[in-house]
């Protein structure tokens, strides 16, 4: 049995040219070598599986050539790679630094290419300082790290740093189809796709993969078996999902959402993808956008038909649902049931007809209308703008209409003749056997009113003036009936308990700790501090106007005077209040000190 070889190594990048996707640090290390203006101290740093390791290794290999050895020679005698995640203490450090001084037997350089250098102890990276800031002429040291920022920063001002970026997916998808062709595997463009997609920039992992799904289908690589391999949900079941939502077909869609799960799919995997094909529907929309699809052209060309079918404001608020559902899935109770629950509003979104629902409000609710075969009557803005100002100014209260038809109205606001002409323009397109079968709008008796212009409105406006000037107060006879202290200090404590009640917390509460008394006629009131006068002088206004009525006295004077004695009757701190209760109950600090409490 011939053993096999992994893609990643069999198909490992030998030159800077097979590098993939990284053509800026190939070319700026091969502009390097050609005017000898490379570094005695190389930093490569990027994610896992972009080539790192692969550059490092074609670079030891490009500087030592001079045109005379053979074409195999990988010149192993110079290269020397050590890993830093199992090498990381001193005595390491300290035996690399004894071989560099050895110049090399063959070619010019001695590469030293330290993997996962993170790694390195501190004092590992301390003893390598000096020999990284001046290493003899022959020797080269090349970092690679995942991690940039666990390398102390005099390592970083050492090295020339290059960052490796991610592989896109159009670059990975073809070097996969290459290698497929290599090994003599047909291969769909969709399912290289999906394998791209799944290896998130890195070529190693898109490598493993492909290896796996050839393993699992054979020479004949399908996107079906990449999906199933990979366990992926595929782009038909999104394709699927959206014409069932298109199509308001709730009880399909759940049937759909239901065998999704039951093949192991996660629901919160699901409802990220269906926004993620949103997206993607909504990029199809402009051939400006149309280039970040990055699908296949047979997956595309579905994307195109059908983000013809999808209103542009559907796959807005389907993209702003799915994404709400998104971000509450972990945190709900019913997972299963959030998710069924955005279906259904996302089929909900649209009416069978595939335009958006209209939200206009209507006097009366169409389908009365659309059961009687008339069409319903919008309200204009100028006729809903007169009515509310009418009714505001001077519509009263019992103006308005009990019934009509035994309709329903939305708006209380609209005035009675804007109805009676709504009323009256739906009747008049009724045909003849509707209106003789339907009962006519039984319309409330107005009062009578008169026009502001006439002589009835002038003799009314004098009538009324006339009753102002009787019912004028003379001030000189306004009422002062005696009272005593108690009923003053009733009505005190009722005003306070109204101002309580009203959410004046702090004024209710004042006026319950402070009671005043009565001093020949004149009430007196004292209070511990300034603030309490000032806001009981805020007060005031209201204050008076209570007592006057109910006292039945116009004249009543409130004297407030300020003692700062009086504070300490009232427990402002706690331990104020623990003071008055161990005054009421000496008991409480025996309660304290057997319990060990603190105030």
């Amino acid at each position: 049995m011939e053993h096999f070889i992994v893609s990643a190594r069999k198909y490992r990048p030998q030159t800077f040219k097979d590098v993939v996707g990284q053509q800026a640090i190939t070319n700026t290390l091969l502009n390097a070598i050609e005017n000898n203006h490379l570094a005695q101290a190389l930093l490569f740093t990027g994610p896992r599986g972009v080539g790192k390791t692969s550059c490092a290794r074609i670079l030891a290999k490009t500087i030592n050539q001079d045109g005379d050895e053979h074409a195999d020679e990988d010149f192993a005698f110079n290269i020397f790679e050590l890993d830093a995640a199992s090498n990381n203490s001193v005595d390491d450090i300290r035996s690399l630094i004894d071989q560099v001084r050895i110049p090399p037997q063959v070619g010019k350089y001695k590469v030293y290419i330290i993997d996962e250098v993170h790694m390195l102890s501190q004092a590992a990276f301390n003893a390598f300082l000096k020999t990284l800031e001046e290493p003899p002429k022959h020797a080269i040291f090349i970092l690679a790290t995942t991690e940039k920022h666990k390398i102390i920063p005099t390592i970083l001002s050492r090295c020339q740093i290059f960052d490796f970026k991610r592989i896109t997916v159009t670059d990975a998808k073809n070097h996969l189809m290459q290698v497929a062709k290599s090994e003599d595997i047909t291969a769909d463009e969709d399912a290289l796709q999906i394998i791209a997609q799944k290896a998130d920039g890195a070529m190693r992992d898109a490598l493993s993969i492909f290896d796996r799904v050839v393993s699992f289908s054979g020479k004949n690589l399908t996107r079906q078996a990449v999906t199933e391999n990979l366990n992926v949900l595929d782009y038909e079941t999104y394709f699927k999902t959206t014409d069932l939502i298109l199509q308001n077909n709730i009880p399909q869609l759940l049937i759909e959402f239901n065998e999704i799960l039951a093949q192991g799919f996660d629901g919160h995997h699901f409802i990220a993808g269906l926004a993620s094909h949103f997206r993607d529907l909504l990029v199809c929309k402009n051939q400006a956008t149309i280039n970040l699809l990055e699908v296949g052209e047979q997956t595309k060309a579905k994307y195109l038909e059908q983000s013809q079918q999808s209103p542009h404001p559907f796959l807005i608020k389907g993209i702003e649902l799915a994404n709400d559902c998104d971000l509450k899935y972990k945190t709900s109770r019913n997972q299963r049931l959030l998710v069924e629950l955005c279906l259904m509003q996302l089929a909900s979104v649209l009416t069978k007809d595939g335009e958006k629902k209209n939200d206009q409000p209507y006097i009366i609710p169409p389908d009365y209308f659309k059961e009687k075969g008339i069409q319903p009557i919008k309200i204009s803005p100028e006729l809903k703008e007169k009515a509310e100002e009418k009714t505001v100014n001077t519509a009263p209260e019992n103006d308005t209409v009990t019934e009509i038809s035994k309709t329903p109205i939305i708006s209380n606001s609209i005035d009675t003749e804007v109805l009676e002409k709504a009323a009256v323009h739906t009747i008049s397109e009724k045909t003849e056997t509707a209106a003789a079968s339907e009962p006519k709008p039984i319309l409330k008796q107005r009062e009578h009113r008169t026009s502001g212009l006439s002589l009835s409105s002038i003799r009314k406006k004098k009538e009324h003036e006339e009753k102002k000037v009787d019912t004028i107060v003379d001030p000189k006879n306004l009422p002062s009936d005696d009272f005593t202290e108690s009923e003053m200090q009733t009505a005190w404590e009722e005003y306070g308990k109204m101002q309580d009640k009203k959410g004046e917390r702090i004024i209710g509460s004042m006026f319950a700790m402070n009671i005043p008394t009565l001093v020949e006629g004149k009430i007196h009131l004292e209070l511990p501090n300034q603030s309490m006068k000032v806001d009981m002088e805020s007060a005031l206004p209201g204050l008076f106007q209570f007592l006057y009525k109910k006292l039945n006295n116009y004249s009543v004077a409130l004297d407030i005077k300020v003692n700062e004695e009086a504070s300490k009757k009232y427990a402002f701190t706690p331990q104020d209040k623990y003071e008055k209760l161990r005054e009421k109950n000496p008991l409480i600090d025996k309660l304290r000190s057997d319990f060990d409490l603190d105030i």
